[in-house]
């Protein structure tokens, strides 16, 4: 059995995927297979209808399947956002036709959640390589200026052209490759929270995202030149990351550090030139660190920590929620999301005492496997600037002083492990960010 079919057999929501040379052909098929004797919608901006909207009409209409009119979003500022959604949750309450998603992460991301809303699945035809999130369970939609990410159903059916994706505006490649990067460290914060016995590491997601990985992350200069061998390869690295997500039904086999640095960065709105910074270029900056931070980590000398002294130094759980409080001044949403996520984390002195224990006990094999797993953080510099990909902060616009001060906070804004929460529990995190952020 094929790795495409094993991983179909697990997850929880997609049941058919199609990744190869044409596969807008088999719209028509896979519809009535999944959705027999409905009625189909394409739902497109005018670029996905371009590329492959108005083919994917046509196909459905010549392989017998009945359609509404398209609903094509023309605004060229086009954003997962509550206002598109609304506009597209609208239209598809006056029709029980069933959502065809044509287009990347904003397209995907609002059928998604609008077909949702509205009770109903749909299928998606990725356009381009730019995330992981075709196949993830939940929608990342922006409210009230504050990207959140909602639970509902991945697509029923997937298809994709590499030949397509291809030829997409370069810089979504280049996202999709930053966003496949991360999945590197993400692993490797995975290995350090079930070494404390956070989250065991399961092996059929595991296997999923990293079986491949390198192989799809070898060649960023020919992703950026549109080869579509390697634009089918990171498609395949992408999927398995989301189908990884449903299996467990969490984004822990996907997401560590790094991708804190971006749902930071979202509640900030963060945009450049008027745009908005995509999800795979803020995860990528989010990738630098994260792979600086568990360099770091593994080449510390373990000797010079004391877990009964660092166990000393933890802080009350009130004495958290005031530390917080003075780091998350002006800030009431990341401030809300801090105490809610590090409540769920936190834990007292004597666990503090037992974990960093435990690290120590298993500190020459835990390095070894961090050391295998890692990348390079001269490597993943160079690959993120082959790709097209932002490889300083100020490229996404943050300031190194802004950069800086997001590090302090990020140890409090998920209740995932990860190597960050080691930093500062071993109270070495200003030791980081000094060398880090310093000549």
């Amino acid at each position: 059995m094929g790795k495409i079919e094993n991983a179909l057999m697990r997850t929880r929501d997609t049941r058919q995927l199609v990744l190869c040379k044409g596969a807008v052909k088999q719209v028509a098929d896979m519809f009535k297979s999944l959705f027999p004797g409905r009625r189909a919608i394409v739902v497109a901006d005018t670029n996905t209808w371009r590329a492959a909207g108005e083919e994917a009409q046509r196909c459905l209409e010549e392989g017998g399947v009945s359609t509404d009119a398209p609903f094509i979003f023309s605004d060229p500022d086009l954003y997962a956002e509550q206002a598109y959604l609304e506009r597209l949750s609208a239209a598809l309450a006056q029709t029980d036709a069933v959502p065809v998603a044509v287009g990347s992460g904003v397209i995907n991301d609002l059928t998604k959640y609008a077909s949702h809303l509205n009770g109903r699945r749909y299928i998606c035809i990725g356009t381009a390589v730019s995330m992981d999130g075709y196949t993830a369970y939940g929608s990342s939609i922006s409210f009230d200026g504050n990207k959140q990410t909602v639970d509902c159903p991945a697509p029923l059916g997937l298809l994709l052209d590499p030949v397509i994706s291809a030829e997409a505006p370069k810089e979504l490649a280049a996202s999709g490759y930053a966003d496949l990067m991360a999945k590197v460290p993400a692993g490797a914060d995975w290995i350090l929270a079930d070494a404390i016995g956070s989250e065991a590491i399961d092996s059929f997601s595991w296997d999923l995202v990293q079986d491949g990985l390198k192989y799809a992350l070898s060649d960023p200069q020919a992703v950026h030149e549109g080869d579509v061998e390697m634009t089918q390869a990171l498609a395949e690295g992408l999927i398995m990351s989301g189908f990884a997500m449903q299996s467990l039904m969490s984004s822990r086999p996907a997401s560590g550090m790094e991708h804190q640095f971006s749902h930071f960065w979202d509640m900030e709105n963060l945009s450049i030139g008027g745009k908005h910074v995509s999800h795979g270029f803020k995860v990528g900056i989010g990738t630098l660190i994260s792979t600086a931070a568990l360099e770091f980590f593994v080449n510390y000398d373990i000797s010079r920590i004391d877990p009964e002294k660092c166990a000393g130094a933890w802080l009350s759980w009130d004495d958290t929620v005031a530390y917080i409080n003075r780091l998350m001044a002006g800030k009431p949403g990341h401030l809300s999301r801090a105490l809610q996520e590090t409540r769920a984390k936190y834990v007292d002195k004597s666990e503090i005492c037992r974990e960093i224990s435990v690290i120590k006990e298993n500190w020459s094999e835990l390095c070894s496997r961090i050391r295998k797993q890692i990348i390079p953080y001269d490597q993943v510099y160079d690959s993120l600037k082959k790709v097209g990909a932002p490889y300083e902060c100020e490229m996404i616009g943050v300031s190194r002083e802004h950069f800086r001060e997001t590090l302090f906070c990020i140890p409090f804004m998920r209740s995932r492990i990860t190597v960050i929460d080691f930093l500062y529990r071993f109270g070495i995190l200003e030791e980081f960010a000094e060398k880090y952020f310093g000549e």
